[in-house]
């Protein structure tokens, strides 16, 4: 990736090898962890890519201040959840491409979780996806996020009531559904 922005003009000075190295290791996992954010795999996508962006504009300082990987994901995730953003690259997507092509169809617990997750507002959201899925401790996902440790425990504690009863609400209909055609 950081051969490409090179010969755009975006070179900040060197570590190509570092950088191509970096984005190797964690862009995928970053990926998924704004799609698990946002529930919208074309934002995710574009969110990501323009944090590495920025980031290799800045690489060297950086990777002077240390792991440069809570940056990206921090300006992944604000790009991603703005409202202004979101809706306007859908609406240019869909003017450039038309409808969204059929994709294959997702496990019943995947699509549930996406569901479950797209009722929680973005910050609880936001919190959720990196404490849980990401393993951050309540601290980090606050220095992230920009919220007291507090607030990311009281965000987490009602994200897990409304994702406690959606996901329980989605077993029983499933359990039912099996045994009512089984």
């Amino acid at each position: 990736m950081a051969k490409k922005l090179q010969h755009q003009g975006l070179d900040p000075g060197g570590g190509v090898a570092e950088f191509d190295a970096f984005y190797a290791a964690t862009a995928k996992r970053l990926v998924s962890t704004v799609y698990a954010m946002t529930g919208d795999l074309a934002e995710a996508e574009d969110a990501v890519q323009e944090a590495y962006v920025r980031a290799w504009q800045r690489w060297e300082r950086l990777t002077a201040e240390g792991d440069p990987l809570p940056w990206v994901r921090t300006v992944a995730s604000r790009l991603a959840i703005s409202t202004w953003r979101r809706t306007r690259n859908r609406v240019r997507a869909h003017r450039r491409h038309g409808a969204a092509v059929d994709v294959p169809e997702l496990s019943p617990d995947r699509v549930a979780l996406v569901h479950a997750l797209r009722e929680l507002s973005p910050q609880q959201r936001q919190a959720v996806v990196l404490h849980h899925l990401l393993d951050l401790p309540v601290e980090q996902v606050a220095r992230e996020t920009g919220a007291s440790n507090g607030a990311v425990r009281t965000r987490l504690s009602r994200a897990r009531k409304i994702l406690g009863e959606r996901l329980s609400d989605t077993a029983v209909r499933t359990a039912e559904g099996v045994a009512s055609h089984g």
